[in-house]
């Protein structure tokens, strides 16, 4: 690690975008313009957060400490194409919605089955985003990071440990990512696209301030009638559903009418409304089936 690094451009009090338009600022924001100035917060010892598109992401009334990191800066939003190889090489700060549209453009497949994913593109294999038709996972191949102590690290696929919404990714900043990628008709691509989008449309409610999916679908260790069998993964939507969640509030969040898995807040909305919100649902899930719904989303706060 060098000894020398020029002390970045630090934002005090700032806000924090997010989907859900609601919740604290952060003590400290940097925007990232190389690695330097990530390395540079790290040596710090401060906690260090990385925002992405602030999708899947609720921050505590009181605002969070340490340092928070954005890297939606040319250094990190770039797209590359081998046109031999068919890798595409991303930074973590593209927005993974443009990732798709250039990929389905190039005729590359892979990454159109995850349209309408709200992420960037390193907190998309962070979390391996994924939906109905697919997972992140099945297209990365090298992912280069930062890790703890200031030290470049790049791992391919076989270092991995991706699964459902986990890559072991955790104690490192993801800088780039290559995925691989297959040739494919262009106007098939697109069709495919539009498909998985016309879904989310019909499903979700895409039109309200919303971030995705609150909860991630468990693992049923017994069988539930009309929900699944024993060793598949339920509906987390459907268990909050039958749960007779749909509509509820608390504050000014609520339970969307539209699919149980998706909190929306509307105006004097705090972020302790959806923390209450997500107990809530939780609490009422365990009650009726025994199980107990663990967050997708994440929530900063000073204590985490």
């Amino acid at each position: 690690m060098s000894s020398v690094v020029t002390e970045p451009c630090v934002q005090h009090n700032a806000a924090i975008s997010t989907w859900y338009r609601v919740g604290g600022r952060a003590d400290n924001f940097i925007t990232a313009r190389s690695e330097r100035d990530i390395i540079w917060a790290l040596e710090t010892g401060q906690p260090v957060r990385v925002l992405g598109q602030g999708a899947n992401l609720l921050v505590d009334d009181d605002g969070i400490d340490g340092y928070v990191l954005s890297l939606r800066s040319p250094a990190f939003e770039s797209i590359q194409i081998d046109p031999r190889t068919h890798l595409v090489s991303a930074g973590a700060g593209v927005d993974l919605r443009k990732l798709i549209t250039v990929t389905t453009n190039a005729g590359l497949a892979g990454l159109e089955v995850l349209g309408g994913i709200p992420a960037s593109v390193g907190g998309a294999v962070r979390m391996n985003a994924g939906g109905r038709f697919g997972e992140i996972a099945s297209c990365v191949a090298r992912v280069h990071a930062v890790d703890s102590l200031g030290r470049r690290q790049t791992l391919d696929l076989r270092d991995l440990d991706f699964g459902y919404r986990h890559s072991g990714l955790d104690a490192l900043i993801i800088t780039s990512v290559e995925f691989a990628l297959l040739p494919e008709d262009p106007v098939v691509l697109r069709n495919r696209l539009r498909d998985c989008m016309a879904y989310k449309k019909q499903t979700q409610p895409l039109a309200e301030r919303s971030a995705g999916c609150a909860f991630k679908n468990p693992l049923l260790i017994e069988p539930i009638e009309d929900v699944g069998p024993a060793g598949t993964r339920a509906s987390a939507g459907k268990l909050i559903d039958l749960a007779g969640c749909k509509g509820l509030c608390r504050g000014g969040a609520q339970v969307s009418q539209r699919h149980g898995n998706f909190l929306t807040t509307h105006a004097g909305a705090a972020a302790r409304d959806l923390i209450t919100l997500m107990d809530d649902v939780a609490t009422r899930v365990f009650d009726r089936f025994g199980i107990w719904l663990e967050r997708e989303v994440v929530v900063w706060s000073r204590s985490t």
